[in-house]
């Protein structure tokens, strides 16, 4: 059984979920996110879907309901997403802070409660005290809550999008791309645990920067902002320079919030600011585990999208050549340590065979090209099967629970309490839902009973459909549809209905023959 103060709960993210109100009164247009999708260029390629997020299921006005449902559900635990351009909806450059630059990387960033006055007065405290209401509302409903800081988006003044993509980040606000904004982030992180502080003990600074760096600068393909196309050896140190920003941001951030989140909200809590990130997840498997070239095209994958990141907030270790080797210069002493605990979004897996490549190796340092191999994981047909047999979502994502497993025993190795923050599936029929939480939940329940890992929480995503990026409205994640004119919520009964009896039961035992049938 899943232990007693297991947390179940849900996660959203702002601008996916707070758009909405009729009258259009709280739409949020300063985000790099709402600019991208609204590119006339973007829609008529195709970038975008053409959906907008002003028309969306709006949380921000019918949050109480929204808890209303978890609540009904069984689940005690809620991660919500603060948008850093409502906060700040205006540069912040102008109160400045003490900043450290070694061998031209920010190892310091140091300011106090001045700093944060000044803070104040720049930043929408209508938007903040309305963060505080949902928040508190949650409380009041017994909810623990993870607030994340940043889940993709970044205010307009911190990235334009469309400048950046037109001149090739030649010029503009460019965002991740200068360090610029590693010294905005941590101001804005050490302000919210300044005002949100008493009402918060679990915070992230980032949901998935993995993603951002990787489909924003290297894989292009996939309609995340800026979108710069550029050849291969310029699109990797890109994405390295990207990536090490973050990291440097998300241990800026880190010893900010520490700084100034002094209060436990909540007495079992076991420090007054514990202080995460949550990263993609996805086994990746080599097509031939007897081809060397196959199996060194998975260990690289893994390596750069799974764990250079937290391998560099927790040990310190940067794999600046992605040669999965620990060299002496790569070990920066200013990021070892900056990891409480450690958030894990899966969904599928993906299998990879590998190209030589004495080009590759010659240029970019790597023995080989990675080839995703379609058919599995994120790169099936949509509503059909796998090359393994396996269902795939509306998405086109194979059904490959037993991948969790790899996932949390591939993460456990940095020793840090972990939380399942994203799992779920886009079916908008729910015939595929149910079987997904069953045999997830089954897995997740495995390796926890058994003590396997330290895993303490599951957040679904999501309790109501949203807006998916540059899919828009058309993958339908929700427990609860919604319809977008008038915002109902409708239930998919049978998701709702197995995930509450298994909260409820705290095992997934009852439902052996129910995941059998569907």
């Amino acid at each position: 059984m899943f232990p007693e103060n297991f947390l179940w709960g849900v996660s959203e993210a702002g601008f996916q979920f707070e758009m909405g109100d009729p009258p259009g009164k709280n739409i949020d247009p300063n985000t790099d996110w709402f600019k991208w999708v609204h590119d006339t260029v973007n829609v008529s390629r195709r970038i975008v879907s053409g959906d907008l997020p002003e028309n969306g299921v709006n949380y921000w006005e019918l949050y109480d309901s929204d808890h209303d449902l978890a609540e009904e559900l069984g689940m005690n635990a809620y991660r919500l997403g603060v948008e850093w351009s409502r906060i700040f909806p205006r540069d912040t450059a102008g109160a400045r802070v003490d900043v450290e630059i070694k061998d031209g990387r920010i190892v310091r960033i140091d300011f106090d409660e001045k700093v944060l006055e000044k803070l104040e007065a720049l930043a929408n405290m209508d938007a903040l005290n309305h963060y505080k209401k949902i928040i508190e509302n949650l409380r009041d409903k017994g909810f623990k809550v993870i607030v994340c800081l940043n889940h993709f988006t970044l205010p307009i003044w911190i990235h334009d999008p469309i400048v950046a993509r037109n001149t090739g980040l030649r010029s503009g606000a460019r965002g991740w791309y200068d360090q610029k904004t590693i010294v905005e982030f941590s101001k804005y992180a050490g302000f919210l645990a300044w005002r949100l502080g008493d009402k918060v003990d679990i915070w992230a600074t980032f949901n998935e920067p993995n993603i951002v760096a990787e489909t924003g600068y290297f894989l292009t393909t996939n309609g995340f902002p800026p979108g710069v196309r550029m050849n291969a050896l310029n699109a990797l140190k890109t994405f390295k320079r990207v990536l090490m920003n973050m990291i440097v941001a998300h241990a800026r951030a880190f010893e900010a919030i520490k700084k100034f989140d002094t209060q436990r909200a909540d007495p079992d809590s076991s420090l007054p600011a514990s202080v995460g990130v949550i990263q993609h997840v996805i086994p990746v498997m080599p097509l031939n585990p007897l081809r060397e070239a196959d199996s060194h095209a998975s260990r690289f994958i893994r390596n750069v999208h799974n764990n250079l990141f937290v391998e560099a907030v927790s040990s310190g270790w940067v794999d600046k050549n992605l040669n999965m080797v620990r060299d002496g210069d790569e070990v920066e002493k200013d990021l070892n340590g900056k990891l409480d605990w450690l958030g894990v979004n899966y969904y599928t897996r993906m299998v990879v065979k590998g190209r030589t490549s004495l080009l590759a190796k010659l240029l970019m340092g790597i023995r080989g090209i990675p080839e995703i191999m379609e058919g599995y994981g994120l790169t099936c047909r949509a509503r059909d099967v796998s090359r393994d047999g396996r269902p795939t979502s509306d998405f086109g994502w194979e059904l490959y629970p037993e991948g969790l497993v790899e996932t949390l025993l591939e993460m456990s190795r940095y020793g840090r309490p972990m939380f399942i923050t994203e799992n779920g599936v886009a079916d908008s029929e729910d015939r595929l839902r149910p079987r997904y939480i069953v045999e997830h939940l089954r897995v997740l329940e495995e390796i926890v009973s058994g003590k396997r890992v330290d895993v303490r929480g599951y957040f679904h995503w999501a309790l109501t459909d949203n807006y998916e990026w540059a899919q828009g409205f058309s993958m339908k994640f929700g427990l609860y549809s919604v319809n977008l004119n008038t915002k109902k919520r409708i239930p998919r009964k049978n998701s709702v209905e197995t995930l509450r009896r298994i909260i409820q039961n705290r095992t997934v035992g009852a439902y052996d023959s129910f995941s059998r049938r569907v």
